[in-house]
């Protein structure tokens, strides 16, 4: 399933934050999550994105494949 979302926030040590449409939370992702052709250093806060829903540490989500909406 697609989901989209906004990026909440950035970090200078490669993971972020996006808040998720229609919910109130945001999932954690890293650098590694993103697409294929997409950079890190391409996104920024406010960036409208889409992504799939995966396991991260401890059970908990985290989004995965994300790339700009």
């Amino acid at each position: 399933m697609i989901h989209r979302g906004t990026i909440k926030k950035l970090t200078d040590k490669g993971y972020g934050f996006i808040t998720v449409d229609d919910q109130n939370k945001d999932l954690f992702f890293h650098a590694q999550d993103l697409v294929a052709l997409l950079t890190y250093e391409e996104l920024q806060e406010g960036d409208r994105v889409q992504f799939g829903v995966g396991e991260g540490r401890q059970g908990k989500p985290r989004a995965t494949e994300v790339e700009k909406d």
